[in-house]
């Protein structure tokens, strides 16, 4: 049975995309960093609906727990052959002139140096060049990266197009060794994200000056990962979905 991780899978985009890769027949390994109780509802609900799906804690942003999180899931049994970055932090929204380094730099910690760390780990298990079997990468950016995030949070924006030049480099470094990289930048999407930067309906404020007039469901989103690591997805790398709703 194929493996994949989901970092930051017991709530939103990550939650959605847990269910859907243990429907499709991945066993899911479900990380989270602090709420257990929420990762261990996402693999109560799996295992009820026939799947195969196990919880790790870890910290992306400490490298030490990236590598015992990775060592976790090598005692599973199964190969392993998907990862999504999907766990992300942002902060109360405000402008670049009210940042601080402190703010910056755990923003950073999580969404960039995390998802290197990550990749890092899943080339080692995954590439021809260390007897692995390939398989796929799906990083979860976000359209603010096209759209800097102004007066609300450069921060986090910056910390997603950083991923999105990972996203393009790994997919150039891996390419021959069977091992796809893409990325899915989602616009507004409902989920509980919006209450970290302060604004929990910040989704139905913004959705008129959306084209679809509307907020994405995690669902949305999930469905974009999933097509990307799968076979159907076999002759693309290094490339970007756009669910932003024409945004």
């Amino acid at each position: 049975m194929n493996t994949a991780l989901v970092t930051g899978g017991s709530r939103g985009i990550g939650r959605a995309t847990s269910l859907l890769l243990a429907q499709q027949g991945y066993q899911v390994a479900v990380n989270y960093r602090q709420n257990a109780a929420a990762a261990e509802d996402v693999v109560a609900l799996i295992r009820q609906q026939g799947g195969k799906a196990f919880t790790v804690q870890a910290d992306i942003a400490d490298e030490r727990q990236v590598v015992a999180m990775f060592e976790q899931i090598d005692r599973q049994s199964g190969v392993f052959t998907a990862l999504v970055n999907n766990a992300g932090i942002l902060f109360q929204q405000a402008r670049v002139e009210q940042l601080t380094a402190e703010r910056i730099n755990r923003v950073f910690a999580t969404n960039v140096t995390g998802s290197f760390l990550c990749c890092r780990e899943a080339v080692k298990r995954m590439g021809h060049h260390y007897g692995g079997q390939g398989g796929a990468i799906v990083n979860v950016s976000s359209a603010a990266s096209r759209l800097g995030a102004p007066g609300e949070y450069v921060d986090y924006a910056a910390s997603k197009g950083a991923m999105d030049t990972l996203t393009k480099g790994l997919s150039l470094e891996v390419a021959a060794q069977g091992i796809r990289v893409n990325g899915v930048r989602p616009g507004l999407i409902y989920t509980e994200m919006h209450a970290d930067g302060g604004e929990p309906g910040r989704v139905d404020r913004v959705a008129p000056a959306i084209p679809m007039q509307r907020g994405g469901q995690p669902e949305e989103i999930a469905r974009a990962i999933l097509w990307l690591l799968s076979d159907e997805a076999s002759y693309i790398t290094g490339t970007f979905i756009d669910a932003a709703g024409g945004r």
